[in-house]
């Protein structure tokens, strides 16, 4: 994690001087909040290139949009009280090549996108709103016919927009904004180097209807990324590691390693998992997260371990972590979308050199490391830990996996391995 020392360090709370500043109310964005934005603040949007480049105001008010493709030179401000709302009209979001679950292909954008835009920048205090309610109702009401009817599932059976999708961006700032209610993955980074996301505040509900599939932070492919100082509360995985999926998932430029990830003085709500890799991912490596408070039911660490992609996850530290948690670490079998591709491939997965340490936590349970069969585990280490959990059992088969300075329900476990205790998936 040396690298992450060298990143620069990035303004909080204002976006980088511009040549100028384009109030989007000043080129015929109407501030009536039930009429179609779309076209006329991507004018203004175009325009601003055409004049070398400006900063997009969104002003007080609520602002109606689909799908706003940034370009170079331009970056986004939303004022306090302001509100840039995503329509629930999936037509507004045509079909463009994008990036999906681990592969490139043609699906809708986000409401706000950046291709190949160097330097963009996303800045608050106003709001993102994707105003996923319908596309939430409208997957969960198929999703439950086609379970009842015994009919295969995907979570692109439902077509929805992302609420920012910034690809293949160096420089990328996203800060002091609110990013609520995404149809679908709430931000999503593809092919991005030297990336700050801080101070956001990042939603998406539980009730009256559950969010589906509203990562908060998708880093896909990504190198040098800090998350700093962010409140997140999401109905799926909060930060998620993500890369390529697939038996030759490794050998295309497409995809590839997610690596120097720092994550810090962030507070956690709600989510499927707080740090996860996978549900697409081939190599994550040097990530960090520590001083962070968690208040949920899921895994501090989430482990999706593939049957059908080479996995590698290696040097990841969790560290410095209070509050309420499902459990400490959770490695299990990921079959979601399983397919071979037709090869003779068998990958399997590599988990080495991870620490979790100085955590007091209350936990449901203390969680488990159960891959598949071929997968290797080596130098895992739970140190100066503090846990009061219902259930004490640590659940796993592998050697070397070492306790040091470790205390369940006042029980130390100091200095013990569990190399001799095995346990069945649970």
């Amino acid at each position: 994690m040396k690298n992450l020392f060298f990143i620069l360090i990035f303004s909080a709370c204002v976006l980088s001087a511009q040549a100028k500043d384009y109030i989007v109310t000043d080129y015929s964005v109407s501030m009536d909040s039930t009429q179609l934005n779309t076209a006329a603040i991507q004018s203004v949007i175009d325009l601003a290139e055409k004049e070398g480049g400006g900063t997009i105001i969104i002003p007080k008010g609520v602002y109606l949009s689909g799908a706003l493709f940034f370009k170079p030179n331009t970056k986004l401000c939303l004022e306090e009280g302001a509100v840039l709302k995503g329509s629930d009209d999936i037509a507004d979001y045509p079909l463009t090549l994008s990036r999906m679950e681990g592969k490139n292909i043609y699906y809708h954008p986000a409401l706000v996108n950046a291709y190949y835009v160097d330097g963009f920048e996303i800045a608050g205090p106003g709001k993102i709103d994707g105003n996923g309610y319908k596309f939430w109702t409208t997957f969960w009401k198929l999703y439950h016919v086609r379970k009842g009817a015994n009919k295969p599932w995907t979570n692109l059976e439902v077509r929805r927009p992302r609420l920012v999708f910034i690809w293949g961006c160096n420089n990328v700032k996203i800060t002091n904004v609110k990013l609520y209610n995404a149809g679908y993955w709430t931000t999503h980074l593809y092919q991005c180097n030297d990336v700050l996301i801080e101070n956001c505040d990042i939603y998406a509900p539980q009730k009256p209807v559950k969010a589906p599939s509203s990562d908060a932070i998708d880093l896909d492919v990504c190198k040098r990324v800090v998350i700093r100082g962010c409140s997140i509360a999401v109905e799926d995985d909060a930060v998620c590691i993500k890369g390529g999926k697939g038996p030759t998932a490794h050998k295309s430029p497409k995809n590839g390693i997610v690596e120097d990830i720092l994550i810090e003085n962030c507070t956690f709500g709600h989510a499927h998992g707080t740090l996860t890799m996978g549900s697409e991912a081939i190599h994550a490596r040097n990530i960090t997260m520590r001083n962070c408070t968690v208040n949920n039911n899921c895994a501090l660490l989430r482990l999706k371990m593939r049957l059908d992609t080479y996995q590698i996850y290696e040097n990841i530290t969790i560290e410095n972590i209070t509050g309420r948690i499902g459990n400490v670490i959770s490695m299990r079998p990921w079959t979601q979308f399983f397919n071979l591709e037709g090869t003779g491939e068998a990958p399997f997965g590599i988990v080495r050199n991870i620490t979790i340490s100085n955590v007091n936590v209350e936990a449901n349970n203390f969680g488990g490391m159960n891959g598949n069969p071929n997968d290797i585990v080596s130098d895992v280490v739970f140190k100066d830990m503090n846990i009061t959990t219902k259930d004490p059992a640590f659940k796993g088969n592998y050697k070397g996996i070492k306790f040091e300075n470790v205390t369940v329900n006042n029980v130390s476990k100091e200095n013990e391995t569990i190399s001799y205790i095995i346990f069945m998936l649970y």
